[in-house]
């Protein structure tokens, strides 16, 4: 396996959370574990496919914990590890920061950004 380098923290924190569905994940684990349906429904719009991979990045950086019950029908549990809940603390700031610029953020033309 090949060691990553960062050139400050802002670039690895980026890598742990990068992507458009990890905060609002992080966001959505942080009163207690969720299973798969309960995230996908608290994240309009992702699919089942890029829940699926984003949960495993996030369960491989170690900011997540998947918990398997061996019961019939099978239930899976994601919860926040330590290492999540503190990004979710550091996060708390950005969203906001987020939230004081809404309405700027949203006047912004993105479609002229792709």
């Amino acid at each position: 396996m090949k060691k990553r380098t960062f050139t400050c923290g802002l670039d690895a924190a980026v890598a742990v959370v990068g992507g458009k569905w990890k905060g609002l994940i992080l966001f959505s684990l942080q009163d207690g574990p969720l299973r798969f349906g309960e995230l996908r429904r608290a994240a309009p719009g992702i699919s089942e496919r890029v829940l699926i991979l984003q949960l495993r990045e996030m369960e491989t950086t170690g900011l997540l914990h998947r918990e398997v019950f061996h019961q019939v029908p099978p239930k899976v549990e994601y919860s926040l590890t330590a290492f999540g809940r503190s990004l979710n603390t550091a996060m708390a700031a950005l969203g906001e920061w987020g939230e004081d610029h809404l309405e700027r953020i949203e006047s912004i033309p993105w479609d002229r950004l792709k």
